[in-house]
């Protein structure tokens, strides 16, 4: 089956030239990568209660079958056809919709398998039940540790959205802005880039480009058609990648559900210090709706 997740960014020369930057050790041991985004509303409602009326369901629509598996409740406009992305019965929040855009390159270039842990604080821990149960945070922080791997050093990836942001890397000049709308940061022990750009500016240009290694894409969506066709596996397919880079980052969710450290058995795809996340990993289907 030919599987291709929606994070077009991975086939653009910048995911390359990352992948290859980071591969030609041009920051050296990478030990941590930093990311993040600031998209405020209206790319997603968070940090609010459900709503407490009930409008007309529009004609067009077919209202038990657009909530699917998800638990029963009234129709609303602040669910569709755009905002249930910040709702946990129907979309991941910030670090959902944008992590695996982010951190697609990394995860290819660096190879990484299975976190040792997450954790994370968020907004919701000052939000009552009401708030934190039902829709993702304003602001979160979350860390994954990740063991040493083969010939990679153990290595932390820290998640950032909402404003918040890590101390501002000494390289970058002073005008330059940081860490605004969607960014991330690569720190290694011999320099940092931010995106696919080493910082400071002098030193990019006395780095010049990485050498040439990977090949380059014809295009996110000619990938998948041509693996529909019978060509080679999309570089975002799921059996390769899309589907691990899934679930590392939805980790991060659980993490700011259960406000725990959070112990990760990648093989058996549990926790192995909380029932309490085990219980989000699978939430019950609404009946009728059962695989």
């Amino acid at each position: 089956m030919a599987t291709q997740m929606g994070n077009q960014g991975q086939a653009t020369e910048e995911a390359r030239l990352l992948c290859e930057m980071i591969l030609a050790g041009a920051v050296g041991t990478v030990r941590e990568v930093h990311a993040g985004s600031n998209r405020f509303p209206p790319i997603s409602q968070r940090g609010v209660p459900r709503p407490a009326d009930a409008p007309p369901v529009p004609p067009e629509l077919d209202w038990d079958l657009w909530l699917g598996p998800a638990p029963k409740r009234p129709y609303h406009s602040c669910y569709h056809p755009f905002h249930w992305r910040g709702w946990w019965d129907f979309g991941t929040g910030v670090l959902g919709d944008i992590g695996c855009h982010q951190l697609s390159a990394v995860f290819k270039a660096l190879k990484l398998g299975h976190p040792a842990s997450v954790e994370a604080c968020s907004s919701n821990q000052q939000c009552p039940p009401e708030i934190a149960n039902e829709t993702a945070p304003l602001s979160s922080i979350t860390r994954w540790a990740f063991p040493v791997e083969g010939d990679r050093a153990a290595m932390s990836i820290t998640w950032w959205d909402g404003g918040l942001k890590p101390p501002r890397p000494a390289e970058l000049e002073p005008e330059k802005p940081f860490a605004e709308s969607d960014w991330l940061m690569i720190v290694g022990d011999r320099g940092t880039m931010m995106g696919h750009q080493l910082i400071p500016e002098v030193k990019a240009r006395e780095y010049g480009a990485p050498k040439r290694v990977l090949e380059r894409s014809p295009g996110h969506y000619k990938e998948w058609i041509t693996a529909c066709k019978g060509g080679p596996a999309a570089g975002s397919n799921f059996v390769d990648h899309a589907a691990h880079l899934a679930e590392v980052v939805l980790l991060g969710n659980i993490a700011i559900r259960t406000k725990e450290k959070l112990l990760w058995d990648g093989p058996n795809l549990r926790f192995t210090n909380s029932e309490a996340a085990n219980k989000l990993i699978h939430p019950p289907y609404r009946e009728g709706w059962s695989l």
